[in-house]
């Protein structure tokens, strides 16, 4: 499960998301996610499935990709779920669906933990689909360039979107490194599949400190190889490519906006 996890992955491609300006796959991207939030009624939810999918074949990601990112949260997924089945109350004189002893289900609580779980889905597969489709590089840059109008409160904003960037895109590297250890530690006879929950998270703890050591010594690593390269911050620095909006740009934001819009309007429906 740990080389399942997705985040932080590029996948190159010369597809319509692939050339989006950043700056707009980003903006656009926390606007889906808030648009998520926007609809209550499983109705507006089918437009939302549609869009997506037409987002994944248009930018020809491989679906393994996209079920690789769900994977790991497929636990929190059934928690969720159960937390808001069983923790739902129903109206006044409601009768539950289901009764045992304490434990009761209202149709309310249902329609909840479903409103939630086809969020939390969405939420992964958006976030993922803007980290496979953007060069480090172009995130990088498309976070400088949002955050450039906060410079003048003194926020330094190269050096904080290149440490957003580099610590998006040390996730995958950090999980290899852990399948890595805990290989070398199972042929040692480290167990780490038997057992209950609390035995087997406690079992990786010897996991911690290789893990730490292997962290800081690849940081070091990226250290020297920024300095060897002369890399002294945003200051005087040049770009081989400067970002430009396009009209395909446009043409994002507005179907972006098509769809806020069908969201609000399936609210009368709810």
């Amino acid at each position: 499960m740990i080389k399942d996890i997705s985040i932080g992955q590029y996948v190159p491609g010369d597809s319509f998301i692939h050339k989006l300006d950043p700056r707009i796959k980003i903006i656009l991207s926390i606007v889906y996610i808030i648009n998520l939030f926007l609809v209550n009624n499983f109705k507006g939810y089918i437009f939302v499935v549609v869009f997506t999918a037409v987002m994944i074949m248009i930018s020809k990601v491989p679906f393994k990709y996209i079920y690789k990112g769900l994977k790991p949260i497929f636990i929190l997924l059934l928690i969720t779920a159960l937390l808001n089945i069983f923790m739902t109350g129903g109206g006044v004189g409601e009768i539950p669906l289901w009764r045992w002893k304490f434990l009761k289900i209202y149709k309310q609580g249902l329609i909840l933990a479903a409103f939630m779980i086809i969020r939390l889905v969405f939420l992964i597969v958006g976030t993922s689909l803007l980290t496979l489709t953007t060069s480090p590089i172009e995130l990088t840059d498309g976070i400088e360039k949002l955050l450039n109008p906060f410079k003048k409160i003194g926020l330094p904003a190269h050096e904080l979107a290149m440490m957003m960037t580099i610590a998006l895109r040390f996730i995958p590297t950090l999980m290899d490194e852990t399948d890595k250890i805990m290989k070398a530690q199972m042929a040692r006879g480290a167990d780490f599949e038997s057992g209950n929950l609390f035995s087997r998270a406690k079992n990786l703890i010897p996991l911690l400190v290789p893990l730490f050591i292997s962290s800081f010594r690849r940081a070091d690593e990226l250290a020297m190889a920024m300095e060897a390269r002369c890399y002294r911050g945003g200051e005087g620095r040049t770009r081989m490519k400067i970002l430009k909006l396009e009209n395909r740009d446009l043409i994002a934001t507005i179907i972006m906006l098509i769809l806020v819009v069908i969201s609000i309007w399936s609210r009368r429906f709810a």
